[in-house]
């Protein structure tokens, strides 16, 4: 097509358009009565609003044009949905949507670049759309700034990405689905991530189920039996300021067809430790294994009682006397509560006697007790630990019991290197032995002090004792004001461990030290000095940051809303997050405040450390010569819940730690078996109770995405 311009108005009129051009730049939307016209069959059209332009794209009237073409346009003001149908075709758009449908039947999808809107009463889509939509040429003059279309001529759909997804329109999806996309050459991937997907045709909104930064790799779907039906799937990149830049989408109908199989074992193997796993076609929330005796009335359950990982493996290290042939099976649960069950595989269990000794090591140094075990894998009547000198091979018999471990604590008699080895009479009367470990005792004579521990928060009575390697007569417990300088002295010389209380008075607050001394053979030997603190005033507990009367519903509208900002960002489950802040905090009710001065933390996941406004202390677990006492830790504290949030998200997403769990976080179930997988929780209940959580909140929802 040729146009004329006039020659003295040639440079005026490209100013004009230099100008237009501008202002287009910085506004976004170029809006003007005379900036773009409409001309249909030779005729030009005025409509009101004007067509104007965004963001390099041209928006025209989609009413107005398509009725002017015999088109019949309907409106649906509840779902905001606009119906064109002309002849065979009947295209549907979602305002503020990218996601169009040409062909509902024939499950016939596209992407807009600009997504369909509402201007003053009027709903506005790009140029190509109404090519789109109508099958009819359309052609833009940008000179003139006229939009041409021709009734005349027909066209076909024109894609406006290049992107495309390896995948066929209207593919079936059974189960475990690899999924990519094929860019155009030269295609520039850095600083962009891309998302995949599943979306309901009706609603353009449904689930990611794949994501990461690098585009050309393939990821894998793994379909929740709740995705069956007609579907979308959608490839949608991002830049890096979350920007969608291009994409593809195609018809898919998810048809999953349950299947479990066990991995890591096969059909007659023969083994002496048993490690499997399940392979699902589906999402599991958990799995469960019956290992079934084929030559004895016995199964063993496991996964009823301690839940287990479908996304890891489970270890049987079977003993001698089960040694037969077994059937294993597994039962995956998916989302919807129903079992599925693997088929059966049958292997033998052919088990040597193991024997071994544990609670020492080769080259250890014995300073302190250590128990020593008779690590096995077959039932024995007898129990016998010895010693075994290394230059004569001469052996003194340490302990003897049925069975279990012994408490051993050598003394200066024994000074040097010795072998230790254990050896045990089995139930059919056989004798065996282990390797003989061979270790270093110091033979000095060693005093250990029992009933506070390093750093520990004193703020009752404590009963304190002794334990040595050597007879002592006497001790005494030396105990110190690290603040003032006084000391205290308590004798006894009763033996039987030597047991006192020590009890803090009223005006005993702070910092002290304890220590045990004893005589032994007219000397005096030395425990550790021990520092602790005496507390005698107030403490503070947990806080509530939600009205007590209301507290479901009032904790889930804070944490949905947190879960679902942060989840726009990085992509991480809003459920997942929302359901771990529930379960730390027992709705809101249970927020650590600093024990001795009432600070709230607003910690809302339990992490240590110092945070933005220092740390709170609370108290934690430790374990000091085998006993465990209670010691100040430092927690982190924020100025608000939203500072507690945006940590946590940063705690996982920069932790080498948590890598697994980065690869399926957009994914609530997958991702709570991945945290738990990661030792975020020593909980075995962990990612289970947060399923439950998810699942019995509809917390789910917090993860729909529309396009």
């Amino acid at each position: 097509m040729v146009y004329e311009v006039k020659k003295g108005r040639k440079h005026v009129l490209l100013m004009l358009i230099a100008a237009l051009g501008l202002v287009c730049l910085f506004a976004g939307i170029c809006f003007a009565a005379s900036s773009v016209r409409i001309v249909i069959d030779g005729e030009e059209l005025i409509s009101d609003p004007n067509p104007f332009i965004e963001n390099g794209r041209t928006l025209v009237p989609i009413r107005f044009i398509s009725e002017k073409l015999g088109a019949k346009v309907e409106w649906n003001n509840e779902e905001r949905v606009v119906t064109i149908e002309k002849g065979n075709r009947k295209v549907i758009l979602r305002i503020d949507s990218h996601l169009v449908i040409y062909d509902e039947e024939k499950g016939l999808y596209g992407l807009s670049d600009v997504a369909p809107k509402i201007v003053e009463g009027r709903t506005f889509v790009p140029v190509r759309l109404v090519s789109n939509a109508l099958g009819v040429g359309i052609e833009w003059d940008p000179i003139t700034r006229t939009v041409y279309v021709d009734s005349g001529k027909s066209s076909e759909i024109t894609p406006f990405y290049d992107v495309k997804l390896a995948m066929e329109n209207g593919s079936r999806i059974t189960g475990r689905t690899l999924l990519g996309i094929n860019l155009p050459e030269g295609y520039d991937k850095n600083d962009k991530h891309v998302k995949y997907v599943l979306l309901d045709p009706g609603t353009a909104k449904g689930f990611v189920i794949a994501m990461g930064n690098e585009l050309d790799k393939e990821y894998t779907y793994l379909p929740d039996i709740r995705d069956n039906g007609r579907k979308v799937l959608a490839a949608l990149i991002y830049d890096k300021e979350g920007k969608l830049i291009s994409g593809d989408v195609v018809g898919v109908n998810v048809e999953v067809e349950p299947k479990v199989e066990l991995k890591g074992i096969k059909e007659g193997d023969v083994l002496d430790t048993v490690t499997f796993g399940v392979d699902t076609s589906f999402i599991a929330t958990k799995v469960e294994y019956e290992i079934l005796s084929l030559d004895r009335d016995s199964a063993i359950a496991i996964g009823k009682d301690v839940p287990q990982d479908p996304y890891g493996t489970y270890t049987w290290n079977p003993k001698v006397s089960e040694s037969g042939r077994y059937s294993i099976k597994a039962v995956a649960y998916d989302t919807l509560g129903n079992a599925h069950e693997s088929m059966p595989v049958n292997i033998s269990v052919e088990v040597e006697p193991k024997l071994g000794l544990s609670g020492v090591s080769n080259g250890q140094t014995i300073s302190r007790p250590v128990t020593l075990l008779a690590s096995r894998n077959f039932d024995v009547k007898n129990t016998r630990y010895i010693l075994v000198n290394p230059n004569t091979g001469e052996e003194r018999l340490i302990d003897e019991r049925p069975y279990g471990g012994y408490k051993w604590f050598p003394g200066p008699d024994l000074k040097g290197k010795w072998g230790v080895l254990v050896e045990v009479t089995d139930s059919r009367g056989n004798t065996l032995r282990s390797d003989v470990v061979e270790v270093n005792i110091g033979g000095e004579p060693i005093l250990l002090l029992y009933g506070i521990g390093p750093n520990e928060v004193v703020r009752e009575s404590k009963n304190i004792r002794v334990e040595s390697n050597v007879d002592v007569e006497s001790v005494k417990y030396i105990l110190k004001n690290r603040d003032t300088g006084e000391i205290r002295v308590i004798l006894n010389n009763s033996g039987n461990g030597f047991e006192e209380t020590f009890t803090p008075g009223s005006n005993d607050g702070g910092s002290w030290s304890i220590k045990a001394i004893a005589r032994y053979k007219g000397k005096e030997i030395e425990s550790e000095e021990i520092p602790f603190r005496v507390y005698l005033g107030i403490t503070y507990g947990s806080v509530s940051i939600v009205n007590k009367d209301n507290y479901v519903e009032e904790f889930l509208n804070i944490a949905s809303q947190l879960a679902v900002d942060s989840w726009k960002s990085t992509g991480m489950s809003a459920a997942l997050q929302a359901a771990q802040s529930i379960l730390e905090t027992g709705w809101g009710r249970y927020v650590p405040v600093d024990k001795y001065t009432g600070k709230v933390s607003y910690n809302l996941f339990g992490i240590k450390g110092k945070g933005p406004v220092g740390s709170v202390t609370i108290n934690t677990r430790e374990v000091y010569n085998g006993i465990s006492y209670y010691v100040d830790a430092e927690f982190r504290a924020y100025n608000n819940i939203r500072e507690s949030w945006a940590d946590h998200k940063d705690f996982l997403l920069n932790s080498a730690r948590y890598e697994p769990f980065k690869e399926v976080m957009h994914n609530s179930i997958l991702g709570a078996w991945a945290l738990k997988r990661s030792g975020y929780a020593t909980d075995p209940e962990y990612a289970l109770s947060l399923i439950r959580i998810i699942e019995k909140y509809n917390l789910r929802n917090l993860d729909i995405i529309g396009i």
